[in-house]
């Protein structure tokens, strides 16, 4: 495997090194903000439940009308390819795919695909340990089934999060939440029951894999979940590809259970470990 500093990216059909990757300012991306992504895993130079998440990215764009140019089979090759040149065996890969270079900054044009691999750092003994605080705000994403690039009201949340000692922020409306800007919520109530809210979220890989895990050792629901549910919760966590299973132990002024990350989430944590170590060896087989 080769070792070099330079970090290449996929832009339009060329593999460039990262310095001299751009996209042209007539992009819907920049006129707009239009586009949608994806971002997944590479752990030992393997990419991780990548068919699940080439699958959501072609529903995103689907969702946004619009229309990936190359098959699975291709964006795999240009994703090994690029896993070869930048040798990050923990790291992860961002797939953008954009309105494209449109004539009037408004009507859509061939997409713009970019792919690109940054080091990825997964939360340490110490916060995995403590767990984190949340806090909460009124609010529910657009085409929320789309990962889309419109993350405007999560950064423009963050000195509020940052203000308040928390780690995130989840949303809800009149009451029902539903997902966190780059996470997805679970909840285990008092009588063991692990949920998850089921509308006005983005179907997380993670998410999928926690509910299958779940499945074999807890009674498992979809549905609709509360803010006083999460209040009167015995756990709650969230997951995501870059932080796994995240133990919450405080909701704004609560604290959640006895102030602890919980054995529900710990399991669970563990059981997703190992089942990544299984699609890796599944990847070495291929």
């Amino acid at each position: 495997m080769p070792s070099n500093d330079t970090n290449y990216a996929y832009v339009r059909g060329e593999i460039l090194p990262l310095e001299s990757a751009s996209l042209h300012i007539s992009d819907l991306s920049i006129q707009r903000g239009f586009g949608v992504f994806d971002y997944f895993k590479v752990e030992a130079n393997h990419p991780l439940f990548l068919n699940d998440y080439l699958a959501r990215f072609r529903e995103s764009a689907r969702l946004m009308t619009m229309q990936l140019p190359h098959t699975d089979e291709q964006l795999r090759e240009i994703i090994h390819e690029l896993i070869t040149r930048n040798n990050m065996p923990l790291s992860g890969m961002k797939m953008i795919l954009t309105g494209g270079y449109s004539e009037n900054s408004y009507d859509l044009a061939e997409p713009s695909l970019l792919i690109m691999q940054q080091p990825l750092a997964m939360p340490g003994p110490e916060t995995l340990g403590k767990g984190i605080k949340i806090i909460t705000h009124e609010y529910i994403r657009e085409i929320p089934r789309a990962k889309t690039i419109n993350y405007t009201m999560g950064i423009r949340l963050i000195g509020e999060v940052k203000s308040k000692a928390a780690s995130d922020v989840l949303y809800h409306l009149n009451g029902a939440v539903s997902e966190f800007p780059r996470c997805n919520l679970f909840v285990v109530h008092q009588d063991g029951t692990v949920m998850t809210p089921d509308s006005g979220i983005l179907l997380g890989v993670t998410r999928k894999n926690v509910l299958a895990l779940a499945e074999k050792k807890y009674p498992v629901r979809e549905g609709s979940v509360t803010l006083y549910d999460i209040m009167q919760a015995k756990e709650v966590f969230l997951t995501s590809t870059t932080k796994r299973i995240l133990p919450i132990v405080q909701v704004d002024d609560t604290v959640i259970g006895e102030g602890v990350p919980g054995p529900v989430t710990q399991t669970l944590l563990q059981d997703l470990i190992l089942l990544e170590e299984v699609d890796r060896k599944l990847q070495k087989q291929l």
